[in-house]
C-alpha cells in the first residue's frame, strides 16, 4: 500500500523531475519560436519604414511634409492668386483672367505679379504644418475612439472630422499672413512688402487687423479641407479598386505617386467649388476697413460670390494635386509608414456573413 501511495504522490508532485523537465523543454521551445518570428517580422518592417506609425517622429515628419507641400505650391501660384483676388474685389477693372494679367503687368510690371509672395510662403507653410500634421493626429485619435470595425464603416465621416479639426487650428496659424497678403495684393500703393505692410496694419487697426478674417477663413477653409481630405482618400480607394489594374502593394513608388496626383486633382476641383463663396468674402473683407463678413456677403449677392471661380478651379485643382504629390513624396523619401487603402476587417466580414 505504502509503495503504491508514495508512487502516486511522487507522480502528482509538480516538482517531480520528469514532469518539470517536460514542461521546461516543451513550452519555452514554442515561445522562443514565436518570439523569433515576431523579431524577424519587426526587422523586416524596420527595413521598410524609418519609424513607427503614430510615433512623434512620424507626426513631425508629416508636419514637415505639410510645410513643403503648402508653402511651395501656394507661393508658386501667387500670380494667379493675385489676379483672382483682384477680380473678386474689383470685377469692373479686372474682367477676366487674361485681362487681369494684362492690366497688372501694364500697371506694375512683371514683378508686380509676385506681390505678396512672402506672406503667402510663411502663412501657408504654417497652415500646412498644422493641416497635415494634425490631420494624422486626429485621424489616429478618432480611429482609436471608434474601434476597428466602426473606423472602416464610418471612414468617410472619420476623414471629415479629422480634417475639420486640423483645419480649425491651421487657419489660426494662417490668418495673420493671409490678411497681409490680401492687403498687399488688392490695395495698390498701400504696401509692397511684408516689412512695410505689417507695421502699417498694426498701427491702423491693432492686432484685430490680422485676425478679423479668421471666421471667414474657417468658413472657406474648413469645408475646403474636409472635401480635400475625404475626397482624396475615397478617390484613392476607388482608383485602386476600379482603375489601377493591380493592387497597391504591387505598384512601384512612381506608380503610386501618379495615383496620388490624379486623386489630388479630382479632389481639388470639388474643393474649389465648395469653398469659393467664402473665399470671395475673405478677399473683400481683408481689403476693406470696418466691414463684417455678413455685410460683404450681402453686398456681393448670389452672383458676386462666384466671380473668379474658373481661375480658382485651375489654381486649386493644380495646387491640391501638387500638394498631395509633394506630401506623399516626402513620406516616400523619409520611408514613413503609408498604410494601404482600408479593407473590411475580418471580424466585420464574419458578422455580415461574407466569410465562414
Amino acid at each position: 500500500m505504502y509503495p503504491t501511495a508514495l508512487t502516486q504522490l511522487a507522480r502528482s508532485n509538480p516538482f517531480s523531475a520528469p514532469l518539470f523537465a517536460l514542461q521546461k523543454v516543451e513550452e519555452p521551445r514554442q515561445n522562443l519560436q514565436g518570439q523569433r518570428t515576431r523579431r524577424l517580422a519587426a526587422a523586416a518592417a524596420d527595413e521598410e519604414v524609418s519609424c513607427e506609425f503614430g510615433s512623434s517622429k512620424y507626426y513631425a515628419l508629416c508636419g514637415f511634409g505639410g510645410i513643403l507641400s503648402c508653402g511651395i505650391t501656394h507661393t508658386a501660384v501667387v500670380p494667379l492668386d493675385l489676379v483672382k483676388c483682384r477680380m473678386q474685389v474689383d470685377p469692373d477693372k479686372y474682367k477676366s483672367i487674361a485681362n487681369g494679367f494684362t492690366v497688372t503687368v501694364r500697371e506694375d510690371g512683371v514683378r508686380g505679379l509676385a506681390k505678396g509672395w512672402a506672406p503667402t510662403f510663411i502663412g501657408y507653410s504654417m497652415q500646412g504644418l498644422c493641416k497635415f500634421g494634425f490631420y494624422e493626429v486626429f485621424k489616429v485619435i478618432y480611429s482609436d475612439m471608434l474601434g476597428e470595425e466602426k473606423t472602416y464603416q464610418w471612414r468617410t465621416s472619420l476623414y471629415l472630422a479629422a480634417s475639420a479639426s486640423a483645419e480649425f487650428f491651421a487657419d489660426i496659424a494662417l490668418a495673420p499672413m493671409e490678411a497681409v497678403k490680401v492687403r498687399i495684393q488688392t490695395q495698390p500703393g498701400y504696401a509692397n512688402t511684408l516689412r512695410q505692410c505689417v507695421p502699417k496694419m498694426f498701427a491702423e487697426e491693432g492686432l484685430w487687423a490680422f485676425y478679423k478674417g479668421v471666421v471667414p477663413l474657417w468658413m472657406r477653409q474648413i469645408p475646403y479641407t474636409m472635401m480635400k481630405f475625404a475626397c482624396f482618400e475615397r478617390t484613392v480607394e476607388m482608383l485602386y479598386k476600379y482603375v489601377v489594374p493591380k493592387p497597391r502593394s504591387e505598384c512601384s513608388k512612381p506608380e503610386q505617386l501618379v495615383v496620388t496626383f490624379v486623386a489630388g486633382y479630382i479632389a481639388g476641383v470639388f474643393c474649389a467649388i465648395v469653398s469659393h463663396p467664402a473665399d470671395s468674402v475673405v478677399s473683400v473683407l481683408n481689403k476693406e476697413k470696418g466691414s463684417t463678413a455678413f455685410q460683404v456677403l450681402k453686398r456681393l449677392g448670389p452672383k458676386g460670390v462666384w466671380k473668379g471661380l474658373i481661375a480658382r478651379i485651375i489654381m486649386i485643382g493644380t495646387l491640391t494635386a501638387l500638394q498631395w504629390f509633394i506630401y506623399d513624396s516626402v513620406k516616400v523619401y523619409f520611408r514613413l509608414p503609408r498604410p494601404p487603402p482600408p479593407e473590411m476587417p475580418e471580424s466585420l466580414k464574419k458578422k455580415l456573413g461574407l466569410t465562414e
